[in-house]
């Protein structure tokens, strides 16, 4: 097993000579740098940067890494997050009556692909029950009321504070969070901490019933999409996609069918990047050094 690492993301105001104060700092503290991505946005005027080395002969102990980060950060008026390559974030996942991304999710956690931990499933139907438990997670009905959905979001909030969630996971759950709860759960900045999974090629088709609207036009290429959440409804900054073609002879069930392997795929690609540090958002875009 490889020994852990720490990972740093910055992003800040473009300046020259930054790739060398970032590499500078890990070197000083006798760091052994084992990847380094950069990306300089000219439009945007940012510089993002993704650098992770390895903990074992560094100068600095675990906890003093991060207050020293902020400091560099606050020098270059940048956003920062600092993390480690051994760490098992516990991640909750939202789900509705559809099963195969919750599935495809476990599985891979127990498997070790996906290094997290998924102590919370929460839905808005019972259905998924037996499937959650199976796999060691806590499974919390919360129905959701159109008419009070705060009320829902209240509790999924002391669910996400009590088994202490760093990462929310829409696997198909096919409700639309409130404002609210995004403010509270995931304030916004550089790093977002929901993701969701919509089953069509983001632009196209956001909204309800994509497949169905896809086969309507015809479209010879299906896909799924991998975002994080905000406020407009599909428009998040996208992370992962994946595509399938389709032919003439497809029907909208077959469309619906071959769309279900490019969710699991874009979805758990998206967690696993999220996971590795490897998306950082700017406005609408992101950066996925992969």
């Amino acid at each position: 097993m490889s020994s852990p690492t720490a990972i740093l993301q910055m992003i800040c105001p473009d300046q020259p000579g930054l790739v060398r104060e970032l590499s500078g700092w890990v070197a000083s503290n006798g760091g052994n740098i084992v990847h380094a991505d950069h990306h300089s946005d000219q439009g945007a005027g940012l510089f993002l940067s993704r650098i992770e080395w390895e903990l074992e002969g560094f100068g600095l102990p675990r906890d003093a890494i991060c207050p020293t980060a902020h400091a560099l950060a606050e020098r270059l008026k940048g956003e920062y997050k600092v993390n480690f390559s051994d760490f098992r974030p516990p991640v909750a996942i939202f789900v509705s009556k559809q099963d195969h991304c919750l599935l495809d999710l476990l599985w891979r956690t127990r498997t070790g692909e996906l290094p997290m931990q998924v102590p919370l499933v929460i839905s808005n139907h019972p259905d998924l029950a037996p499937m959650a438990e199976e796999f060691g997670a806590h499974f919390e009905h919360v129905p959701v009321d159109p008419a009070c959905k705060e009320l829902a979001e209240a509790r999924h909030l002391e669910l996400l504070a009590h088994h202490g969630i760093e990462l929310v996971v829409l696997a198909k759950y096919m409700q639309v969070l409130t404002p609210s709860f995004l403010t509270a759960f995931d304030p916004p900045d550089a790093f977002h901490q929901v993701i969701n999974i919509h089953h069509s090629f983001l632009p196209a088709f956001t909204g309800a019933k994509p497949y169905h609207r896809a086969w309507d036009r015809g479209v010879k290429l299906i896909g799924a999409t991998a975002h994080y959440v905000s406020e407009e409804l599909d428009g998040g900054p996208i992370i992962a996609q994946e595509t399938v073609p389709v032919g003439h002879r497809d029907g909208v069930e077959d469309l619906i069918r071959k769309g279900r392997d490019t969710e699991r795929l874009a979805l758990a690609r998206a967690v696993r990047l999220h996971l590795k540090r490897q998306v950082m958002v700017y406005g609408s875009r992101t950066a996925v050094f992969d």
